[in-house]
């Protein structure tokens, strides 16, 4: 079965979000919990991408972020 992601909002380069969705499905394979998952992709961006990333996963949450301009994504 193949999932395809809505992006709700976006503002970064193509390739990054792409890098982003593609690790997304990996992670959701490989564990369980929205913890993890969100581990998961903060740490495989920050070995790229260096900088400090955030990662948010779940169906219920809150949030108002600022974020550094063109590293920005929103999607499910």
């Amino acid at each position: 079965m193949s999932t395809k992601a809505v992006i709700r909002q976006q503002e970064m380069n193509q390739d990054v979000l792409e890098f982003i969705l593609a690790k997304t499905l990996v992670a959701q394979d490989q564990f369980n919990s929205e913890k993890e998952i969100a581990s998961y992709l903060k740490k495989e961006l920050q070995e790229i991408y260096q900088a400090t990333w955030h990662c948010v996963v779940g169906r219920y949450f809150g949030s108002y972020v600022t974020h550094e301009k063109g590293c920005y994504c929103y999607f499910y």
